[in-house]
């Protein structure tokens, strides 16, 4: 019998160092989670765990589905790391959040898992980590019963009822007011909600803006660097520009007085100029067709349609005479005999002069210089 318990008692001691038994931690508790034969494991980072065991259950929508296995500090020294075994069966978004909450007022800790997948979404595997940034944990009873004690005791609740006191002073009489001010300040809010597109695209603009200049921070340093010597200059000619500015106001003087002078003359010529203009826009487009004549004098445009091939010959024969070109130069031509419109009877030409008797004859109808030219041709 001695041997059999002295056998027996061997076994348990070779058992349990074998599997690692560190005390009653290592037991499950009655009714915990289903793990099955091959739960996953993940770990959850955790700035404070307050009294979380190991053993404790790990749920997702309250449904216990792990426990947790194992505490520890976390590499940081700051922080602790707690290990997690989940069902294998249970699906989890790679993007689980970890919250530490309470059964109860007064129950056990345990560790809620949040979390929704989307089909083609990474799910929670094993050896995966939770960092700190997706882990909270829910306010303690000692913390609320604190922060409630610090506010009786001298976070002013007894003023609270002079503050209604006042408040109530102050809206009294002015209800009318209050009204008026919130129906503006709702109408200011639906503008700017309406104008929340200008907004945004004037905030994007003044990000574009702060950019660029960001860009052209170099350049915005050596302008103000060398901005000072510029401004002495200035400074130093400081005499001289407010005498440009004094004579620029003067000189602004004797034009508008010029102007005023010059007035009456300047509607009148204005006015001269009009039946010009009116005539000039009647001509319409008889001026530049006479131009076009004018220039390309003799072959004009109408001769293009007339000529056949890309040139044409001009035979010319000219016949001046150089003493009547001169006469016509320095004598002019004589009055026009037609009437000053179509219609109208010709105009009355001058009688010719009688000479005197003993005076001499005429002059010839060619001019002084026919004697000299002796009518070349």
């Amino acid at each position: 019998m001695r041997i059999a318990l002295a056998l027996l008692s061997f076994l348990l001691v070779a058992g349990c160092g074998q599997h690692g038994f560190t005390g009653m931690y290592n037991a499950p508790l009655p009714g915990g989670a289903d793990l099955g034969d091959d739960p996953y494991r993940v770990t959850a980072q955790l700035a404070d765990v307050l009294d979380l065991v190991p053993q404790a259950g790990v749920k997702v929508n309250d449904v216990a589905v792990g426990r947790v296995s194992g505490i520890r500090l976390a590499p940081d020294g700051w922080t602790a790391e707690v290990t997690l075994e989940i069902n294998r069966d249970v699906r989890l978004p790679a993007s689980a959040v970890a919250q530490l909450r309470q059964s109860s007022l007064l129950g056990e800790k345990y560790v809620q898992l949040d979390g929704s997948t989307t089909p083609g979404s990474a799910l929670l595997s094993d050896g995966d980590h939770i960092p700190l940034s997706r882990t909270n944990r829910h306010p303690q009873v000692e913390e609320v019963l604190g922060a409630l004690s610090m506010l009786l005791n001298g976070g002013g609740i007894g003023q609270l009822q002079q503050i209604n006191q006042e408040l109530g002073a102050a809206l009294s009489g002015n209800e009318a007011d209050i009204r008026s001010l919130h129906r503006n300040l709702e109408v200011f809010t639906r503008e700017l909600d309406g104008q929340r597109d200008e907004i945004t695209r004037a905030i994007d603009g003044l990000n574009r803006l702060a950019a660029s200049l960001v860009g052209q921070k170099q350049n915005i340093v050596f302008a103000l660097d060398n901005l000072g010597p510029g401004l002495k200059v200035i400074n130093e000619q400081r005499g001289q520009l407010v005498a440009m500015l004094q004579q620029m106001d003067r000189l602004s003087e004797i034009a508008v007085e010029t102007t005023e002078r010059s007035k009456q003359d300047t509607l009148a010529n204005l006015r001269s100029l009009s039946p010009v203009l009116r005539q000039l826009a009647a001509a319409g487009e008889d001026i530049p067709k006479s131009l076009e004549i004018l220039v390309t004098f003799p072959f004009t445009d109408y001769t293009a349609n007339a000529i056949k091939g890309d040139y044409t010959n001009l035979d010319l024969q000219l016949d001046l005479d150089l003493s009547t070109v001169v006469d016509n130069v320095l004598q002019g031509r004589p009055p026009p005999t037609g009437g000053i419109g179509p219609g109208e009877p010709p105009l009355p030409l001058p009688a010719p002069a009688t000479p005197a008797p003993g005076a001499p004859p005429p002059p010839r109808p060619g001019g002084p210089f026919d004697a000299v030219l002796g009518g070349a041709r």
